[in-house]
């Protein structure tokens, strides 16, 4: 990624709090995972206290409706190439384990499960082609 890095956030605004904090959180490590330049990064205060950064970037979290978040994954998915995109399908809610998500991953169609939420990182135009009509989560 280049210093015209953004990212976006968008979320499910009828999620319960404890889901919508949940899915916002487990994005986020997705995104972290797959662009570590966006937080790998640690800050020495002057007393010599060292802490591993939160995020190099602003992270707007946006809101949309499922059925327009796996609109915009679809669209998303059409340019990975130095981007990005971290979905949380709804499914993944009722399997407790990574294994089992791991397992049932691939008989799912993602055009047709309900996204409670997307990640994105990638250039500034292309986020913003993506998500420049959503309002902020409030």
């Amino acid at each position: 990624m280049t210093d015209d890095t953004r990212i976006a956030i968008i979320v499910n605004p009828t999620l319960p709090l404890g889901l919508l904090a949940n899915t916002a959180g487990a994005i986020s490590i997705g995104l972290g995972a797959r662009v570590p330049a966006l937080a790998a990064r640690r800050l020495t205060d002057r007393q010599g206290r060292t802490i591993d950064i939160s995020s190099a970037l602003p992270v707007p979290i946006l809101q949309a409706q499922a059925d327009t978040i796996r609109s915009l994954m679809l669209k998303a998915m059409e340019q990975i190439q130095n981007r990005a995109v971290v979905p949380f399908p709804a499914f993944a809610r009722s399997l407790h384990d990574y294994h089992d998500y791991e397992a049932a991953f691939p008989d799912r169609d993602l055009a047709e499960e309900e996204i409670d939420g997307l990640g994105l990182a990638g250039p500034s135009k292309w986020i913003k082609s993506l998500t420049g009509s959503l309002k902020l989560l409030r």
